[in-house]
């Protein structure tokens, strides 16, 4: 699957799941926030789409998916993107 794709794919999950994705420009890499009590994801635009799919997968892989319907070529980007940045014992910096 493309990576544009899954992009969307993470965007429809963001939303099905009441979380926002911002995406801006800055020096920094991404990651979640709270915001007002609510979970925001934020995605460096000026970072390649894989490094911003690779922070996406960490986030949702922090979150319980159980009983979700996820598209199973996500779900199998999640498990095996989002699980191998916390089995290294950190995320891939820039």
């Amino acid at each position: 699957m493309k990576q544009k794709q899954l992009l969307e794919h993470f965007v429809s999950l963001a939303k099905k799941l009441g979380l926002r994705i911002v995406q801006g420009k800055g020096d920094f890499y991404g990651g979640s926030c709270i915001l007002k009590q609510d979970k925001v994801i934020v995605l460096n635009k000026l970072k390649p789409i894989e490094q911003r799919l690779r922070v996406l997968a960490r986030e949702f892989a922090d979150i319980d998916l159980t009983g979700v319907y996820i598209v199973p070529v996500l779900r199998e980007y999640i498990n095996e993107k989002g699980l191998d940045l916390f089995e290294m014992g950190q995320a891939e910096k820039p």
